[in-house]
C-alpha cells in the first residue's frame, strides 16, 4: 500500500505531463517492481520505497519533471541486475556501455537512457576508495556526467538516505553522516540548494554529534516562541515607517540551523545563549533594477528608520553598496537593540537579492567556497535547469571543464588538467612509469601515448623497458609536472651524451700529447676554468666552449704529473746555461736542460723568479709574484727549482 501511495503521489504532482511521459514513467515502475522484488530495506519495507522516495522528492522538493522520477526507477532497477544479463557479452567496457545505452533508449528515449547511464557509472564508484580530497570529490560528482540531472538525483538519493538513516547499523550511520558533510552538503551549497543543504547538515550533526545535536534544536524549540514576539515586536514600528513613506518592501526572517549554530559555537567558543544572530531579517526593497543611485539611496532610507527607531551598533554595520564584495555582491548589514537582544537586518533590492541568491555572488561564494571556470558554467547551467525544467536545453557535450577525472584500473581516481594525455596519466602516477611508457590501454582499447582522456576513463599504462622520452614528448602532454620532467630528463640526457663526447676527447688529445689523464690534471683544469662538476669539463669541451688545444697549454705550464726521469750529475752542482738567456743560472743537478720564460708573468732580468719542471717543455720560468706561483708552489713543491741572475757585465 505504502508503495502505491508513494507511485500516486508522484504523478499527482506530475499531473500536467504529456501521457508520454506518464506511460514511461509507469513503464520503468513495472519494470523496478519486478527487478526489486525479493529484496528489503533494513527496515523491513519493499527496497522500491527507496527509489520511488527519491522520486518524490525530486518532483515535488526540487522541481524535476517526470523523466527524472522514471530514469532513477531505472537506475535502481539495473543497479542490482547485471549488464550482460541485459545485454548479453559485449567485450570491453566501453562498448558493453554504449550497448546498454543503445538497449535502454530504444525502450524510453536518449534522454532519460542518459541520465541512467550517468548514475550507474557514478554508483560503480566507491567515493570514499578514490583517495582524493574531498574538494576534488565534489568537483569529480559534477563533471562526471554530462547532464546536471544526474547530480541533483544523486543528492536526491543522499537526502532520502539520511532521512531513512535510523534503520541502519551505527557504524553506517556515522559513515553516511561524515560523508555527506564532507561531499554532499557542500554541493548542494554549490548548487544554491540552500533548504536542501541545511537538512543535510543537520540531519548529519544529529548522527555525528547527537548530544549537540539535541541541546540545540532543544532550546530553539523552547525559544521559538519568544523569538517569534521578539522579531513582531521588532518589525512593528519599522513596517509602519516603511508603510508612511511609501517604500515598496517584503520582509523575510531566518533562524539559524542547528549545524550553522553549533559551528558558531565551537569557532567562538561560547554557549549558545552567546550566539547573538541566531536570527537574522531581511529588508527587500522594491526599487528600479537600471538606477544603481536611486537603489542605494533607499536602502540607506531604510537604514534611517531602523537608526531612529532603534540603538545601531556601529562596529558591526557593513556597507557593501558604494563597494561591493569582490564577487559583485551588494546590500548594507546592520545590527539594532531590541529589549536588549541584537537583532541582525539585511537591507536589499530586488537585484541585489537576485544577484545574491542566484548570480555569482551567490552565498556559497561569498563564503569562501571556489569553483573553477568549468564548474562555475556548469553550475549556472543547473540553476537554470532548476529554474526553468520545461524550457531548459543545452547541449552539455559542449560543456569545457578545466580538469578532468580517470581511474586507474584499481579503481583509484586520478584529477588532470583537461585535454590530458595518457602520458600525462602515466607521470601523474610515477615519474619511472611516464619515462618508460610506449602505450596506453583506456576502456580496454589500445591506444598512444598522446591518445587525450576524458572524465570516466579506465586507463592502463603500457611500458617498454628501451623507452626513452622525445623532444616531440613536450606536444603530447598538458600537465606541468610531465612536461617539467621530460624536460629535465632531455637536459640530462643531453648531458650524458656531451660528457662521453668531451671525456673520449680529451682522453685522446692527453694521449697524443703523450700526457697522463689522472685526477691531478683533471682537479687543475677545473680550477683552472672554475668549473664544478668534472662532467661540466667534459660537457664544455664537448660543445667547444673550450678549446681543446688551450688545454694543451694550460697543462704545460707545470699542472701535469712528470714521469720521474734519470739524470746524470754533473761535474759542478752550479751550472750556467748556454743560451740566450746566458745571465740565468739554475741550481739543480739537471745538466744542460732546456727552460724558457713563462708567458703567464713574461719574468725579465732582475726578477726575482723560480724555475718549475714540464712534462714536455723543459723547465719554465716564472717571477715570485706570478698568478700561478702559489698553486705551482702549494701543489708541486717537490717540482721547483731555485734560479738567479748572473750580473751583466
Amino acid at each position: 500500500m505504502k508503495i502505491q501511495q508513494i507511485r500516486d503521489a508522484i504523478l499527482q504532482v506530475c499531473s500536467n505531463s504529456s501521457a508520454n511521459d506518464v506511460h514511461l514513467f509507469n513503464a520503468a515502475f513495472e519494470q523496478a517492481e519486478m527487478a526489486l522484488k525479493d529484496k528489503t530495506r533494513e527496515n523491513g519495507d519493499p527496497f522500491l520505497c527507496h527509489g520511488l522516495g527519491v522520486a518524490l522528492i525530486l518532483v515535488r522538493e526540487i522541481g524535476l519533471l517526470l523523466p527524472a522520477a522514471t530514469a532513477i526507477l531505472l537506475h535502481e532497477s539495473f543497479k542490482h541486475t547485471k549488464i550482460t544479463e541485459l545485454i548479453g557479452r559485449a567485450g570491453d567496457e566501453m562498448k558493453q556501455q554504449k550497448k546498454f545505452l543503445d538497449a535502454i533508449a530504444k525502450q524510453y528515449g536518449t534522454e532519460i537512457a542518459q541520465m541512467v547511464c550517468g548514475m550507474n557509472k557514478i554508483s560503480s564508484i566507491s567515493l570514499t576508495d578514490t583517495k582524493l580530497s574531498a574538494d576534488n570529490l565534489r568537483k569529480f560528482l559534477v563533471m562526471y556526467s554530462e547532464d546536471p540531472r544526474v547530480t541533483i538525483i544523486k543528492l536526491a538519493d543522499r537526502l532520502e538516505v539520511m532521512r531513512s538513516l535510523d534503520f541502519f547499523p551505527k557504524n553506517k550511520q556515522e559513515k553516511k553522516a561524515t560523508e555527506t558533510l564532507l561531499l554532499y552538503a557542500p554541493l548542494a551549497h554549490q548548487l544554491g540548494m540552500y533548504n536542501l543543504k541545511t537538512e543535510l547538515e543537520d540531519l548529519s550533526l544529529r548522527y555525528t554529534e547527537p548530544e549537540s545535536y539535541r541541546l540545540i534544536s532543544n532550546k530553539l524549540k523552547i525559544s521559538g516562541g519568544e523569538r517569534q514576539q521578539l522579531i513582531n515586536e521588532f518589525l512593528a514600528p519599522v513596517e509602519a515607517e516603511l508603510k508612511k513613506q511609501g517604500i515598496v518592501y517584503e520582509i523575510k526572517s531566518r533562524t539559524k540551523s542547528v549545524y550553522s549554530i553549533w559551528r558558531k559555537m565551537q569557532a567562538q567558543k561560547v554557549d549558545f545563549e552567546k550566539i547573538y544572530d541566531i536570527f537574522a531579517i531581511r529588508i527587500i526593497i522594491n526599487a528600479p533594477k537600471d538606477d544603481h543611485l536611486k537603489e542605494e539611496a533607499l536602502c540607506w532610507e531604510v537604514y534611517t528608520i531602523i537608526e531612529n527607531l532603534y540603538e545601531i551598533a556601529p562596529h558591526r554595520t557593513r556597507n557593501w553598496l558604494s563597494k561591493p564584495k569582490s564577487n559583485g555582491y551588494e546590500a548594507l548589514h546592520v545590527t539594532a537593540t531590541t529589549q536588549d537582544k541584537p537583532v541582525e537586518v539585511q537591507i536589499r533590492t530586488i537585484r541585489m537579492n537576485e544577484l545574491a541568491e542566484a548570480g555569482r555572488a551567490a552565498h556559497w561564494i561569498y563564503k569562501g567556497m571556489k569553483g573553477s571556470d568549468g564548474l562555475q558554467q556548469w553550475l549556472d547551467n543547473v540553476k537554470e535547469l532548476l529554474e526553468k525544467p520545461a524550457e531548459y536545453k543545452h547541449d552539455f557535450s559542449k560543456l569545457k571543464a578545466d580538469e578532468i577525472f580517470v581511474f586507474t584500473p584499481a579503481r583509484e581516481l586520478r584529477r588532470l588538467p583537461a585535454n590530458a594525455s595518457v602520458l600525462d596519466f602515466a607521470f601523474a602516477i610515477h615519474t619511472n612509469i611516464g619515462f618508460k611508457c610506449a602505450a596506453g590501454l583506456v576502456n580496454g582499447r589500445h591506444v598512444s601515448i598522446k591518445e587525450k582522456l576524458t572524465t570516466g576513463d579506465v586507463v592502463e599504462v603500457i611500458t617498454a623497458k628501451n623507452q626513452k622520452p622525445t623532444l616531440a614528448w613536450l606536444d603530447y602532454v598538458v600537465a606541468s609536472k610531465a612536461r617539467s620532467k621530460i624536460k629535465q630528463k632531455l637536459v640530462e640526457e643531453e648531458t650524458k651524451k656531451y660528457t662521453e663526447v668531451g671525456k673520449e676527447l680529451l682522453i685522446r688529445r692527453l694521449k697524443n700529447w703523450k700526457m697522463e689523464y689522472n685526477d691531478e690534471v683533471l682537479a687543475l683544469l677545473l680550477k683552472y676554468y672554475k668549473l664544478k662538476a668534472i662532467s661540466d669539463l667534459y660537457v664544455e669541451i664537448a660543445k667547444e666552449k673550450i678549446n681543446i688545444a688551450d688545454i694543451r697549454e694550460v697543462l704545460t705550464e707545470g699542472a701535469v704529473p712528470v714521469e720521474k726521469k734519470k739524470v746524470e750529475k754533473p761535474a759542478h752542482p752550479v751550472e750556467k746555461i748556454d743560451n740566450d738567456l746566458n745571465y740565468l743560472v739554475v741550481e739543480a743537478n739537471l745538466g744542460r736542460t732546456s727552460y724558457k720564460l713563462a708567458k703567464c708573468c713574461k719574468p725579465m732580468y732582475g726578477d726575482e723568479v723560480f724555475g718549475f719542471v714540464t712534462i714536455n717543455e723543459g723547465i719554465k720560468i716564472h717571477r715570485v709574484n706570478c698568478p700561478n706561483a702559489a698553486r705551482l708552489l702549494d701543489n708541486y713543491d717537490y717540482r721547483k727549482l731555485k734560479v738567479h741572475w748572473v750580473p751583466k757585465k
